[in-house]
């Protein structure tokens, strides 16, 4: 054989990862292989393979006669729509994609490499964990990827699609990247599986319920996007990188928008009703102001009670975060107080400007609140505000009461415009339990209590359940019609496209984790 030859044919054995046996095991699991998923997410012919014919070292257990060109991962860079990534894709079909001490270099020269050219790391997972065979030194293959991944963090976007097992010491680096994408059915994430739980807690439980797509999408909030099979995550995946930047350093990309001379939106004045107590879905509001069919949501199914997600506003990328009044009346409890902090800190690392839209009657009470930490999950939230720089819009649609008019993203935690709707109310507390408090002496001695009450109601509700306080103090901007919204947000922003704001001079504030 020449030398062109034995080139030509080590090539195409790395190709078939462990064989095609195993590449139709896969398939018949309903799972892509290594390569192909590489193929559907990168630009045609872009991909340029790095380390393809790395093997293992291990001498323990019989290792040293079993080598698979590649060692169980395919590491490498390429285009997605044009726009440079580095990517390692793991290799189920080798040694179950276990993570070796060569595995691990591979995805850490890719990491070394995204860093240093400013462009995301992209990270499909499906690997059943560290390679026992050869002990510690895979332990520490995980903690040299685990510190790139927090080198990283902040400086290019990191993504995780999660599309197999991903179990014990493997869940960290995903749970360091910005976003996890899971698959419905055939991912899981879990420290210990079903079998370790069984012997320690007693519990049955299977991989799916215990760490499927859909539990980590709804409960935990581990996964930001569930997707229905590995084609929808790649797509999924797409969609995202097309709203990020390639580095801190960098702007996202605009897309070429002509101002209408009317860019008046109709719909907007009917959707908050007049009983101030019925809900509406903030998700209107939402469509109804930006450009079409462009909001793409982050935890859809997570602390529903907050909506976030990015979306394009005259071609411009923003993220946006909003109470959702159709879901526990838009309160901020510990979940959504997590889920609105860490995006918050996304879009500010990234030059994401960030739009609020406020609702939001308060925190959620109870005892199950407070004794899991509402008051450092809700102080995460307004850390989080507080220490953005990037430009940052409030509309208040309607109420915008206590602690939590505060938290989300209030004038006086450095917003650079704060609008509000007639219909807004910026007061300490609802009119009613204001009314119960001030006026209880003159209430009790009305000979109908329940007449006074109202009367004192309305009475507060006249002064405070308004946003024209506010507006006297300078605390709102300006009080807009809803059907005005998506004008006046185009102008802010665009007249906020060169702010400039810089922070104490620290090594990194201590956000109350």
């Amino acid at each position: 054989m020449d030398k062109r030859q034995k080139l030509l044919t080590k090539r195409e054995q790395s190709k078939l990862g462990g064989g095609i046996d195993k590449i139709q095991s896969q398939h018949k699991k309903g799972k892509l292989t290594a390569r192909e998923r590489i193929e559907l997410l990168l630009d045609e012919g872009s991909f340029e393979e790095i380390d393809a014919f790395v093997k293992h070292r291990s001498y323990d257990f019989g290792m040293e006669k079993i080598h698979y060109p590649g060692d169980g991962v395919v590491t490498g860079y390429g285009t997605v729509n044009g726009r440079l990534i580095f990517i390692f894709s793991q290799d189920f079909t080798v040694f179950g994609g276990s993570l070796s001490e060569t595995h691990a270099e591979k995805i850490c020269k890719i990491m070394d490499m995204a860093l240093k050219n400013g462009a995301p790391v992209i990270g499909l997972n499906d690997s059943g964990g560290a390679r026992i065979q050869e002990g510690v030194v895979s332990l520490g293959g995980y903690a040299d990827i685990f510190y790139r991944n927090t080198l990283s963090s902040g400086v290019i976007p990191q993504i995780s699609v999660i599309m197999g097992p991903c179990a014990g010491g493997a869940v960290y680096s995903p749970a360091i990247t910005d976003f996890i994408i899971m698959v419905e059915k055939t991912s899981y994430m879990f420290v210990t599986g079903p079998n370790v739980v069984k012997t320690v807690t007693n519990e049955e439980v299977s991989s799916e319920e215990l760490g499927g797509a859909s539990i980590h999408s709804s409960k935990s909030g581990v996964s930001h996007i569930s997707a229905k099979n590995e084609l929808d995550a790649i797509n999924n995946l797409k969609l995202l990188l097309s709203y990020l930047p390639q580095n801190c350093e960098d702007k996202t990309i605009e897309i070429n928008y002509s101002i209408l001379p009317d860019e008046t939106r109709e719909q907007l004045k009917h959707i908050v009703p007049e009983n101030p107590n019925q809900p509406y879905d903030i998700r209107e509001v939402i469509n109804g102001t930006i450009d079409c069919d462009t909001f793409f949501e982050i935890h859809k199914n997570f602390a529903e009670n907050i909506v976030v997600g990015f979306a394009k506003l005259a071609g411009r990328n923003i993220g946006i975060v909003a109470n959702q009044p159709a879901f526990l009346a838009g309160v901020l409890d510990v979940k959504s107080s997590q889920k609105a902090a860490r995006f918050v800190r996304f879009c500010d690392a990234f030059n994401i400007p960030l739009l609020v839209f406020e609702d939001v009657p308060g925190f959620l009470p109870g005892t199950d609140q407070e004794w899991n930490g509402i008051i450092t999950n809700g102080a995460k939230l307004l850390f989080a505000f507080c220490e953005a720089t990037v430009p940052r819009v409030t509309v208040i649609t309607r109420k915008a009461y206590g602690g939590a008019y505060d938290v989300m993203n209030s004038k006086h935690i450095g917003a650079d415009l704060n609008f509000a709707w007639p219909t807004a109310e910026i007061a300490v507390m609802g009119a009613k339990g204001a009314a119960e408090i001030i006026f209880k002496k003159e209430i009790n001695e009305a000979n109908d209590k329940e007449m006074a009450l109202k009367s004192k109601e309305e009475e507060y509700g006249g002064i405070f359940a308004n946003p024209y306080r506010a507006a006297e103090r300078g605390f709102i901007d300006e009080v807009i019609l809803p059907e005005e919204t998506r004008s006046k947000l185009i102008k802010a922003f665009k007249m906020l496209e060169n702010k400039v704001d810089n922070l104490p001079r620290k090594k990194h504030g201590n956000i109350p984790l």
